[in-house]
Protein backbone atom coordinates (compact mmCIF):
# COMPACT_ATOMS: atom_id res chain seq x y z
CA UNK A 1 0.00 0.00 0.00
CA UNK A 2 1.14 3.52 -1.16
CA UNK A 3 1.11 6.49 0.59
CA UNK A 4 -1.53 9.75 -0.07
CA UNK A 5 -1.21 12.98 0.60
CA UNK A 6 -3.57 15.12 2.86
CA UNK A 7 -4.34 18.29 3.71
CA UNK A 8 -2.11 19.97 5.91
CA UNK A 9 -4.14 19.32 9.61
CA UNK A 10 -6.80 16.46 8.00
CA UNK A 11 -7.09 12.67 8.72
CA UNK A 12 -8.95 10.48 6.75
CA UNK A 13 -12.28 9.32 8.72
CA UNK A 14 -15.36 7.31 8.67
CA UNK A 15 -17.78 8.70 6.18
CA UNK A 16 -21.47 7.64 4.82
CA UNK A 17 -22.58 4.54 4.58
CA UNK A 18 -24.73 3.50 1.94
CA UNK A 19 -26.51 0.16 2.17
CA UNK A 20 -27.08 -3.03 0.01
CA UNK A 21 -31.01 -2.32 -2.02
CA UNK A 22 -33.43 -4.87 -0.33
CA UNK A 23 -33.39 -8.31 -1.63
CA UNK A 24 -29.70 -7.99 -3.06
CA UNK A 25 -28.02 -11.85 -2.26
CA UNK A 26 -24.18 -10.88 -3.96
CA UNK A 27 -22.65 -7.73 -2.83
CA UNK A 28 -19.81 -6.49 -2.35
CA UNK A 29 -18.69 -3.49 0.12
CA UNK A 30 -16.28 -0.43 -1.76
CA UNK A 31 -14.50 1.95 0.69
CA UNK A 32 -14.32 4.95 -1.69
CA UNK A 33 -12.14 8.35 -0.76
CA UNK A 34 -14.57 11.36 -0.36
CA UNK A 35 -12.49 14.75 -0.84
CA UNK A 36 -14.30 18.22 -1.16
CA UNK A 37 -12.21 21.32 -0.90
CA UNK A 38 -15.15 24.06 -1.21
CA UNK A 39 -16.81 22.02 2.00
CA UNK A 40 -14.32 22.51 4.61
CA UNK A 41 -14.58 18.73 6.17
CA UNK A 42 -11.57 16.15 6.22
CA UNK A 43 -11.14 13.73 3.58
CA UNK A 44 -13.47 10.77 4.13
CA UNK A 45 -13.93 6.82 3.13
CA UNK A 46 -18.36 6.34 2.16
CA UNK A 47 -19.30 2.73 1.99
CA UNK A 48 -21.02 1.98 -0.64
CA UNK A 49 -22.68 -2.31 -0.57
CA UNK A 50 -22.70 -2.55 -4.55
CA UNK A 51 -25.41 -5.48 -5.98
CA UNK A 52 -23.05 -7.32 -8.64
CA UNK A 53 -26.05 -9.09 -10.07
CA UNK A 54 -27.21 -5.66 -11.82
CA UNK A 55 -23.02 -4.32 -12.08
CA UNK A 56 -20.37 -4.90 -14.78
CA UNK A 57 -17.39 -6.98 -13.78
CA UNK A 58 -14.93 -4.30 -13.70
CA UNK A 59 -14.16 -1.33 -11.10
CA UNK A 60 -15.33 1.47 -13.23
CA UNK A 61 -18.68 -0.23 -13.70
CA UNK A 62 -18.99 -0.23 -10.20
CA UNK A 63 -17.61 3.36 -9.86
CA UNK A 64 -20.53 4.05 -12.17
CA UNK A 65 -23.33 2.11 -11.29
CA UNK A 66 -22.38 4.23 -7.67
CA UNK A 67 -22.51 7.82 -9.01
CA UNK A 68 -26.04 7.27 -11.05
CA UNK A 69 -28.08 4.80 -8.70
CA UNK A 70 -26.22 6.12 -5.14
CA UNK A 71 -24.36 8.69 -4.81
CA UNK A 72 -24.33 11.36 -7.92
CA UNK A 73 -22.06 13.81 -5.80
CA UNK A 74 -18.99 11.28 -6.55
CA UNK A 75 -16.75 12.53 -8.80
CA UNK A 76 -13.96 10.34 -10.81
CA UNK A 77 -12.46 10.74 -14.36
CA UNK A 78 -13.33 7.86 -16.95
CA UNK A 79 -13.71 7.97 -21.06
CA UNK A 80 -12.89 4.98 -23.09
CA UNK A 81 -13.58 2.06 -20.46
CA UNK A 82 -10.78 0.12 -23.00
CA UNK A 83 -7.77 0.42 -21.51
CA UNK A 84 -6.66 3.52 -23.60
CA UNK A 85 -7.23 7.13 -22.60
CA UNK A 86 -5.86 6.79 -19.31
CA UNK A 87 -8.58 8.97 -17.55
CA UNK A 88 -9.58 6.28 -15.11
CA UNK A 89 -6.13 5.86 -13.32
CA UNK A 90 -6.53 5.46 -9.24
CA UNK A 91 -5.32 3.81 -6.62
CA UNK A 92 -7.17 0.49 -6.11
CA UNK A 93 -6.83 -2.32 -3.43
CA UNK A 94 -3.07 -0.33 -2.99
CA UNK A 95 -2.09 -0.61 -6.68
CA UNK A 96 -1.79 2.49 -8.84
CA UNK A 97 -4.14 0.65 -12.18
CA UNK A 98 -6.71 1.69 -14.74
CA UNK A 99 -10.07 1.01 -13.08
CA UNK A 100 -11.81 0.00 -16.47
CA UNK A 101 -9.57 -3.36 -16.65
CA UNK A 102 -9.69 -4.18 -12.98
CA UNK A 103 -11.92 -6.79 -12.40
CA UNK A 104 -13.74 -6.95 -8.99
CA UNK A 105 -13.46 -10.27 -8.77
CA UNK A 106 -9.19 -10.49 -8.68
CA UNK A 107 -10.18 -8.61 -5.74
CA UNK A 108 -10.33 -10.53 -2.15
CA UNK A 109 -12.48 -8.32 0.65
CA UNK A 110 -13.65 -4.76 0.50
CA UNK A 111 -12.57 -3.03 -2.65
CA UNK A 112 -10.65 0.09 -1.37
CA UNK A 113 -10.18 3.05 -3.74
CA UNK A 114 -8.59 5.92 -3.33
CA UNK A 115 -7.21 8.86 -6.12
CA UNK A 116 -3.29 8.53 -7.33
CA UNK A 117 -1.14 9.14 -4.26
CA UNK A 118 0.87 12.24 -4.01
CA UNK A 119 -0.99 14.36 -5.66
CA UNK A 120 -3.06 17.28 -5.41
CA UNK A 121 -6.81 16.46 -5.01
CA UNK A 122 -9.44 18.56 -7.19
CA UNK A 123 -12.36 16.12 -6.13
CA UNK A 124 -12.47 12.29 -4.69
CA UNK A 125 -10.61 10.38 -6.89
CA UNK A 126 -9.56 13.54 -9.08
CA UNK A 127 -6.15 14.35 -8.83
CA UNK A 128 -4.45 17.46 -10.31
CA UNK A 129 -2.33 16.55 -13.33
CA UNK A 130 -1.39 20.40 -14.26
CA UNK A 131 2.47 19.69 -13.21
CA UNK A 132 2.49 16.52 -14.82
CA UNK A 133 1.64 17.62 -17.78
CA UNK A 134 3.91 20.72 -17.82
CA UNK A 135 6.51 18.16 -17.34
CA UNK A 136 5.43 16.41 -20.53
CA UNK A 137 4.99 19.30 -22.80
CA UNK A 138 8.53 20.17 -21.71
CA UNK A 139 10.33 17.22 -23.25
CA UNK A 140 8.87 18.67 -26.94
CA UNK A 141 7.14 14.93 -27.60
CA UNK A 142 7.29 15.26 -30.93
CA UNK A 143 9.46 14.71 -34.05
CA UNK A 144 12.13 17.55 -34.47
CA UNK A 145 13.82 17.57 -37.78
CA UNK A 146 16.17 19.90 -39.79
CA UNK A 147 16.09 17.84 -42.88
CA UNK A 148 13.52 18.81 -45.16
CA UNK A 149 10.85 15.78 -46.69
CA UNK A 150 10.97 15.23 -50.74
CA UNK A 151 7.66 16.55 -51.87
CA UNK A 152 4.78 14.13 -51.57
CA UNK A 153 7.12 11.46 -49.56
CA UNK A 154 7.19 10.50 -45.80
CA UNK A 155 9.91 10.07 -43.67
CA UNK A 156 10.98 6.55 -44.31
CA UNK A 157 12.20 3.94 -41.25
CA UNK A 158 13.12 0.34 -41.30
CA UNK A 159 11.50 -2.33 -39.35
CA UNK A 160 14.49 -3.16 -36.87
CA UNK A 161 14.29 0.57 -35.88
CA UNK A 162 10.60 0.98 -35.78
CA UNK A 163 10.77 -2.13 -33.47
CA UNK A 164 12.96 -0.31 -31.54
CA UNK A 165 9.10 1.82 -30.59
CA UNK A 166 8.29 -1.11 -29.70
CA UNK A 167 6.96 -0.76 -25.55
CA UNK A 168 7.03 2.97 -25.75
CA UNK A 169 4.72 3.77 -28.09
CA UNK A 170 2.00 2.45 -26.10
CA UNK A 171 2.30 4.29 -22.83
CA UNK A 172 -1.40 6.22 -22.56
CA UNK A 173 0.16 8.59 -19.60
CA UNK A 174 -2.32 7.72 -16.86
CA UNK A 175 0.45 8.72 -14.23
CA UNK A 176 0.15 5.54 -12.77
CA UNK A 177 4.07 4.70 -12.72
CA UNK A 178 4.98 8.35 -11.81
CA UNK A 179 2.95 8.16 -8.77
CA UNK A 180 3.94 4.85 -7.45
CA UNK A 181 7.75 6.57 -7.17
CA UNK A 182 9.06 7.93 -4.21
CA UNK A 183 11.37 9.84 -5.96
CA UNK A 184 8.58 11.55 -7.90
CA UNK A 185 6.69 11.56 -4.60
CA UNK A 186 9.61 14.03 -2.73
CA UNK A 187 11.16 15.59 -5.96
CA UNK A 188 7.92 15.76 -8.15
CA UNK A 189 8.69 19.70 -8.96
CA UNK A 190 12.08 18.50 -10.77
CA UNK A 191 12.26 15.13 -11.38
CA UNK A 192 10.70 14.47 -14.21
CA UNK A 193 9.92 10.91 -13.39
CA UNK A 194 8.93 7.49 -15.01
CA UNK A 195 6.23 8.23 -17.49
CA UNK A 196 7.62 11.92 -19.11
CA UNK A 197 10.92 9.63 -18.92
CA UNK A 198 9.93 7.28 -21.22
CA UNK A 199 8.02 9.59 -23.54
CA UNK A 200 11.37 11.61 -23.49
CA UNK A 201 13.11 8.23 -24.75
CA UNK A 202 10.79 7.64 -27.25
CA UNK A 203 11.58 10.36 -28.93
CA UNK A 204 15.31 9.68 -28.72
CA UNK A 205 15.55 6.69 -29.92
CA UNK A 206 13.39 7.37 -33.28
CA UNK A 207 15.49 7.06 -36.26
CA UNK A 208 13.20 10.00 -37.97
CA UNK A 209 13.59 12.40 -35.04
CA UNK A 210 17.05 14.62 -35.98
CA UNK A 211 17.61 16.39 -32.41
CA UNK A 212 19.14 13.71 -29.95
CA UNK A 213 21.84 16.00 -29.08
CA UNK A 214 18.90 18.95 -28.16
CA UNK A 215 17.12 16.18 -26.22
CA UNK A 216 19.85 15.50 -24.04
CA UNK A 217 21.15 18.60 -23.16
CA UNK A 218 17.70 19.05 -22.25
CA UNK A 219 17.63 16.25 -19.65
CA UNK A 220 21.58 16.45 -18.21
CA UNK A 221 20.07 17.98 -14.88
CA UNK A 222 20.67 16.31 -11.37
CA UNK A 223 16.97 16.36 -10.91
CA UNK A 224 15.47 15.89 -14.38
CA UNK A 225 16.97 12.46 -15.02
CA UNK A 226 19.02 11.26 -12.32
CA UNK A 227 16.95 11.14 -9.63
CA UNK A 228 15.62 7.24 -10.50
CA UNK A 229 16.91 5.20 -8.25
CA UNK A 230 15.23 1.84 -10.30
CA UNK A 231 13.55 0.43 -7.29
CA UNK A 232 10.86 -0.69 -10.15
CA UNK A 233 7.50 0.06 -8.82
CA UNK A 234 6.96 2.09 -11.93
CA UNK A 235 7.11 -0.94 -14.24
CA UNK A 236 5.34 -3.33 -11.57
CA UNK A 237 2.49 -1.18 -11.53
CA UNK A 238 2.23 -0.10 -15.45
CA UNK A 239 -1.62 -0.99 -16.57
CA UNK A 240 0.38 -1.58 -20.16
CA UNK A 241 2.73 -3.80 -19.17
CA UNK A 242 5.76 -1.56 -19.72
CA UNK A 243 8.97 -0.59 -18.08
CA UNK A 244 9.94 2.78 -18.20
CA UNK A 245 12.97 2.58 -15.45
CA UNK A 246 14.44 0.67 -18.58
CA UNK A 247 13.87 3.49 -20.58
CA UNK A 248 15.75 5.70 -18.33
CA UNK A 249 18.65 3.60 -17.95
CA UNK A 250 18.90 3.62 -21.42
CA UNK A 251 18.81 7.21 -21.74
CA UNK A 252 21.48 7.45 -18.88
CA UNK A 253 23.77 4.91 -21.46
CA UNK A 254 23.11 7.57 -23.96
CA UNK A 255 24.28 10.35 -21.44
CA UNK A 256 27.46 8.56 -21.36
CA UNK A 257 28.42 7.10 -24.84
CA UNK A 258 28.14 10.70 -25.99
CA UNK A 259 31.32 11.73 -23.64
CA UNK A 260 33.43 8.57 -25.13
Amino acid sequence: MVEFSLPANSKIVEGTRHPAPDGATNTRTFKVYRYNPEDGKNPHVDTYEVDLDTCGPMVLDALIKIKNEIDPTLTFRRSCREGICGSCAMNIDGVNTLACTWAIGDIKGDVKIYPLPHMPVIKDLVPDLTNFYAQYASIEPWMKTKTPLPPGKERPQSRDDRAKLDGLYECILCACCSTSCPSYWWNGDRYLGPAILLQAYRCLIDSRDEATGERLDDLEDPFRLYRCHTIMNCAKTCPKGLNPARAIAEIKKMMVARTL
